[in-house]
């Protein structure tokens, strides 16, 4: 046994998953689950009812005090002040190279109280950032790291809200789509219910203390059995964000890719200041030298991450960010960065696959409505 596998940490749900028969693979450090029982029939599941996700791998931090709302409204690109409480907002840190840190759920439970959540794979370098910010402009706030302290559990599908209905006393009608409560919820008295997801297909996310994840985990699989529910992996997850064109960091957007570039402009703002904004406004307003587009294979084959896309001359135009054959749609689709000229809605080029050069055009994000 190696020492690198060793040094995978664990959720709190991992005996369930080992009981569950889930394949466990190695991610963002954890040994986390990637299908059970398959993933098209997990992706079904949470297009037609409901599927149940351990994510608990996401990082949380909490941000108090006097200069809280001033240290996330210049380390984020949307417009935080503009948010209400328990309100939540997507959104991404611009770090000084004209790339993303990171992109991020932001809540806030007042102006001097936030919460961010954070990619698994990027907590420590969050974290510094973050820290070198709040340094840097003296902002009076203080941080923590709840990270190893906070299980994430994500009940997704047009049947989530039935689910979780049964399990609390919070009219989850009342909670607006990126809003949330908290309160009890399948015998805990501690869990932050939010209106929000990763998959498209509505639902709800669940913050709950880590030696109560295993109580709720149980209450909502037992509540989910008339809707048929079903442990989701790591690998239905990617395939429904997919279908949604949602970006995923260290695929669509990394260090190195601007939130214009990346078709993020909606949680660009420029009314109010945030790090490195003029650079991004100079991209805005100047134009783009490459768009993120979704596309969808002519013939058969199925594009991955780094492939190459090249016009009919055989020039190389870009690159394959994400690709995937859709369970929902029946056909290869991706996503990938081309230069601005080949981005328009029905042009054609090739993505090469291994020795062959595959024709694929560019369609209109999102795969699936």
């Amino acid at each position: 046994m190696t020492s690198s596998f060793n040094a995978l940490k664990q959720t709190k749900l991992h005996q369930k998953h080992i009981d569950l028969g889930a394949k466990m693979v190695p991610f963002a450090g954890y040994d986390m689950p990637v299908q059970y029982v398959g993933l098209g029939v997990e992706h079904n599941a949470v297009r037609t009812s409901v599927g149940l996700f351990d994510v608990s791998h996401m990082g949380e931090f909490s941000v108090k005090g006097k200069d809280a709302e001033a240290l996330v409204s210049w380390i984020c690109s949307n417009s935080v002040t503009k948010m209400i409480n328990m309100q939540a907002q997507y959104n991404c840190m611009p770090n000084d190279q004209g790339g993303i840190v990171d992109d991020l759920i932001v809540y806030r439970w007042s102006d001097t109280e936030y919460t961010l959540v954070v990619n698994a794979s990027n907590i420590s370098k969050d974290w510094d950032w973050i820290m070198k910010q709040k340094d840097l402009k003296d902002f009076d706030c203080e941080l923590e790291d709840m990270s190893d302290d906070i299980s994430l559990l994500a009940v997704q599908g047009p049947n989530a809200q039935k689910v979780v209905q049964k399990l609390t006393t919070i009219d989850l009608d009342a909670i607006k789509f990126y809003h949330f409560d908290a309160g009890r919820c399948g015998g805990s008295e501690d869990v932050v219910i939010s209106n929000t997801g990763y998959t498209g297909s509505g639902g709800f996310e669940l913050y709950v203390w880590n030696h109560e994840a295993e109580m709720l985990w149980d209450a909502l699989m037992e509540a989910g059995k008339e809707f048929d529910i079903v442990p989701c992996g790591l690998g239905a997850r990617d395939t429904l964000r997919l279908e949604k064109g949602y970006c995923l960091y260290g695929n669509e957007i990394n260090d190195y890719t601007s939130p214009i570039e990346a078709g993020l402009g909606w949680i660009t703002k420029f009314s109010e200041s945030f790090n490195n904004q003029a650079y991004h406004q100079s991209i805005k307003e100047n134009g783009p030298k490459k768009k993120l587009v979704g596309f969808e294979m002519l013939e058969r084959g199925i594009p991955r991450q780094h492939y190459t896309i090249c016009d009919s001359q055989d020039q190389e135009i870009g690159e394959v960010t994400s690709g995937t054959q859709s369970p929902s749609i029946g056909k290869a689709i991706g996503m990938g960065y081309v230069y601005t000229d080949f981005a328009n809605l029905g042009t054609e080029f090739y993505i090469q696959i291994r020795k062959n050069r595959v024709k694929a055009k560019v369609v209109r994000l999102p795969f699936l409505d």
